[in-house]
This record gives structure tokens, sequence and C-alpha cells, in this order.
């Protein structure tokens, strides 16, 4: 009879077991990473302590997705937007990737540029719960431990800045947090890499904005900026804790570091860690496909174009850099004091702001770029969208639509008087850093060379079709973003192998396959084992 007895409860008492084992009831509402919502099976309801808890209505993701749509389309303000969609994320991490993806084109502005610079200004006043990893100056020697807190443990992925240069909206210290987060969230939105991977991290060495030193509700240190050799060795003690705790190849991201670090850094980890600077090295990539773009309508390479800067890559009293000397020139004894006389005299082809300044690409100025060439080449790629040197419409109306645009905000379409309608590209580091990390994080790549990024900006231009270009577009619909990254991803992959500097052995044959196979899918997953399956097959225990 004993034996009989054990036979037939068994089962019962070890699915109490695996019940006790997992994480129950409202914590896993409580984590974005486990809950559903009302997604929740009733299944899942009863064993996992959840029923009674949620109203008994079973919703799936498609109707979640509805119910944020017609929640947002209300919403007008770009900041409360920003709040309402980053308030998913702090609920829902399944659900906002979701979102995100479906709507890329429409959300892209709010949870990146142009409206996260504005949640940057304003970080403090609408926080609602930390996101990322904060280590300041004062955590020097103990990063490693800092670094220990951290709940994931399987990181591959690390998106850093020290908040000096956010943007084109100058030092924000701890409040430019929303640059690493924002961009981490563009890795999944933009490649499929799995969020549970992604670290963002601010560094905090104080501020030299007065405002903020001003302000209450500034979440960082009040002090000014320690520009002392401590600087150097907080970020040489960050660059070895991560490769110590999560593996020599893992990529870290440098964003809106300042003028005076950004490139030194660059060139001091480039070759030592797998990491870029997305300021520099993604910003040129992405410039540089929508040049190539340009190409394919006016048949002249680009080499024999003549660029015309306005601003050095951010608007500072300090001389060139020494990257920077190579590529400047005397001015002509001729030419007067303004970026209007720079265009008659040197007669560009193409113009490309990245002062930051603002409305610089003045009426006069364009005007005259049309009149020198058939088809003017105008990028306006500072950030955010007041700071841009012109606008789209500005841009096409005044060159009668002749002119190849890129900006680095998001404009609308400009419909002509004569019905024409443009769609203005955005060179926007999206299309680029996704598919370079999306590459490098799976091949085993051990440091990004520059040859890296000229590979995506090739496999990016290559992706614009020939009846994008007629609307005006040299970038791929952003809608198509994923698609774009895979395909960028694979050029880049190919690239690696034939130069040996992927670790990831045996090569993938069909590597399109292979990053599709690899990617993070938003889809709900069941939070039961298979073990819950038995009573489907037995419906009441044997007799005794």
């Amino acid at each position: 009879m004993l034996s009989r007895l054990n036979l037939a409860v068994r089962p019962c008492v070890y699915v109490c077991r695996c019940v006790h084992t997992k994480e129950k009831g409202k914590p896993l509402m409580l984590s974005p990473r486990t809950n559903k919502g009302m997604a929740f099976t009733l299944r899942e309801r009863q064993i996992l302590g959840l029923h009674g808890l949620l109203p008994p209505k079973i919703e799936t993701q498609d109707i979640q997705a509805l119910r944020f749509k017609n929640h947002i389309e209300r919403v007008q303000d770009p900041l409360m937007k920003y709040v309402y969609v980053m308030g998913i994320l702090e609920r829902n991490e399944k659900l906002f990737y979701r979102i995100l993806i479906d709507n890329v084109e429409e959300l892209l502005p709010i949870v990146y540029t142009p409206t996260v610079g504005l949640a940057c200004l304003q970080y403090g006043h609408i926080f609602r719960r930390p996101r990322g990893l904060f280590i300041s100056i004062l955590d020097k020697g103990h990063i490693k431990s800092i670094l220990d807190n951290w709940p994931e443990t399987d990181v591959k992925a690390v998106v850093v800045t020290d908040g000096e240069r956010i943007l084109g909206l100058g030092d924000l210290g701890v409040y430019g947090m929303g640059i690493p987060v924002g961009k981490l969230t563009l890795y999944t939105t933009c490649a499929g890499i799995d969020p549970r991977v992604c670290l963002p991290v601010c560094i905090d060495v104080g501020t030299d904005n007065e405002n903020l030193l001003q302000d209450p509700f500034y979440m960082g240190l009040y002090q000014k900026r320690d520009r002392s050799q401590r600087y150097d060795e907080l970020l040489d003690e960050f660059m070895e804790a991560v490769i110590t705790k999560y593996g020599r190849n893992t990529l870290i991201q440098f964003e809106d570091f300042g003028n005076a670090n950004a490139l030194r850094l660059l060139k001091k980890y480039q070759e030592r860690y797998c990491t870029f600077n997305d300021d520099i090295q993604g910003t040129a990539a992405v410039a540089l496909a929508g040049l190539m773009s340009a190409q394919r309508l006016i048949h002249k390479p680009i080499t024999e174009h003549k660029y015309l800067f306005l601003g050095a890559g951010e608007d500072r009293p300090e001389p060139l850099d020494g990257y920077q000397k190579a590529y400047a020139h005397p001015a002509p004894d001729q030419m007067g004091n303004t970026f209007l006389d720079a265009v008659h005299v040197l007669q560009p082809t193409a113009i490309i702001g990245v002062a930051g300044a603002g409305r610089l690409f003045t009426e006069e100025v364009i005007r005259s770029m049309g009149s020198i060439n058939e088809r003017p080449i105008i990028f306006a790629l500072s950030n955010p969208t007041d700071k841009a040197e012109c606008t789209a419409a500005d841009a096409y109306t005044l060159t009668e639509g002749r002119c190849l645009f890129a900006s680095g905000s998001p404009f609308h379409p400009v419909t002509l008087p004569d019905g024409r309608v443009f769609h203005p590209g955005q060179g926007n580091n999206a299309y680029i850093f996704p598919g370079v990390a999306l590459a490098v994080m799976l091949i085993g790549v051990r440091s990004i060379s520059d040859h890296v990024f000229l590979e995506a900006a090739k496999a990016l231009a290559k992706q614009v079709t020939d009846a994008e270009l007629s609307k005006g577009c040299l970038y791929p619909p952003l809608a198509k973003i994923q698609e774009v990254s895979v395909k960028t991803a694979v050029e880049i992959t190919e690239y690696l192998y034939e130069n040996n500097m992927a670790s990831e052995f045996p090569e993938p044959q069909d590597k399109k396959e292979f990053f599709l196979s690899k990617m993070w899918k938003t889809d709900y997953e069941s939070f039961l084992p298979d073990i819950y399956d038995w009573p489907k097959s037995a419906t009441k225990i044997p007799n005794l």
C-alpha cells in the first residue's frame, strides 16, 4: 500500500516544489522583465499565485499595443510622450519593444533624437526610477564591486558617457544618463539585441554647468569637473573592471564625451579593447553613406566634390585638433568673415553643418548653393532639431527641389508648390551602430578598426533603392531598420572573417540566417515548465 501511495502522490508533490522555487505572485508583475500585464494566461495566474491580482480578462499583446497607441495619440507634448513611453519600459519590457519596433518611425524621435535631449535637460525633474549604473569619481578604487551590484551577469555591451557634451546641449553631468539608456534601447529595437546583455553607464566626475550646480533636483556630484589625472585613472579602472567581469570581447561604446577627451580616449583604448566612439565613427559613417547615396544621383565620385564644413564637430573657441588640421585650408585673401562669403568664394558642391549653433544655413546661403550647383548637397547634421543648420523645407523650397538634403534630426515630408513631395533623409547614427554592435558582439571581435565603419557606410548606402532616391531620401526608411541592421552586420562580418579579425568559429555560412536566429523576440513566453502539463494527460490521481 505504501509503495502505491508514493507512486500516486509523487507527481503532485513535484509540482508544488516547482512552484515554490520560482518567483511568484506580485513580484512577477512588478518586474518589467517578467511582467505580462493582463496577458498572463489563466493557468499561469492559478499556478503562479496571480489569480485575483488581475482583472479576469486574458488579453493579447496586440490589444495591449492598441491601448498604448490610443493613448499616445492623445499626448501632444514630446516630453510627456517620452515619460509615458519610458514608463512602459519600467513596467513591461517586451511590450515596450514590441511597440517601439511596430512604430519605429513615430517613436524613435521620442526615445532618441531629438526628444531625448529635452529629457536629459529635465532628467532630474521627470525622474521616476533609476536605470543603469552610476559611477562617480568618489568610487575610484571600487568600480569592480559596483559592477557586482548590477543584477545581470552576462553583459555583452556597455554604453558609457561622462555627460560633458550631450548632443548639442553641452555639459549635463549625470543628466546625460538618458543617452546611454536611449542608445541601448536602439540596440534592441534596431538590431534585436537582448536587453538583458546591455548595460548603460554614467561616469560622474562633476559638471561645469552652473545651472545644474544650482539645481535642487540635480542628481550628481555638486562639484566642478575633475580634470586631473584622477579622471584618466577612473576611466582606466572602469575599462579593466568591465572586461575582467564580463570578458575581453565585451563591447564598450563611448557616447557624448567632450572634445578634450573623446578622440584622445578613442586612440588610447581602440586597439586594447572592443570599443568605439559613436559620435566620431558612427556619425562619420552615416554621413559618408549619405554622400555615397548622393553620388548615385549626381554621377560624380565623392572624391571630386568640394566640401565646406560649418563647425568642427562642436562650437568652441579652442584651436583645431591635430586630426582636423589635415583637412583645414588657409582662407583665400578675398574671402570675408561670414559663411556666405566662404560659399561665394570657395564654390563648394556640398555644405555640411556640424556646429550645433542653429540656423546658420541662411536663405542666402541655400540660394547661393542652388545657383552654384545643379544638385547641391546640403547636410544639416546638428542635433537636436533647434540646433540644425536649416530645415528640410528651407533646403528643398529655396533650391526648387534640386538639393540633396540630410539632417541629424527628423523632419516631415516637404510638398513644393508644384506638388512634388520630398522625404528628407535623417542621417541617424541608428543606421550604423546597432548593425556594428550586432556583428562584433556575435562574431567575437577584440578590437574595432575604422575600416569596420567604412564597411558599414558602404553597406548602408547600397540599401537605398532608386525609388527612395527619387523621393529625395538618401537613407532607407526607418521602418526597415532591423532589416538594415542585419544586412549591415552581414557585410561587416564578411570583412571581419576575410581579414582574420573574428574569433567565433566555425564561420557561419548563411550569415543573414545566423543573425536572424540570434535576435531577441518580443513575444511573451510561458513561465510554466513542462512539468505543469502533467495534469492534462492525467485527469485524476490513480485510485489507491
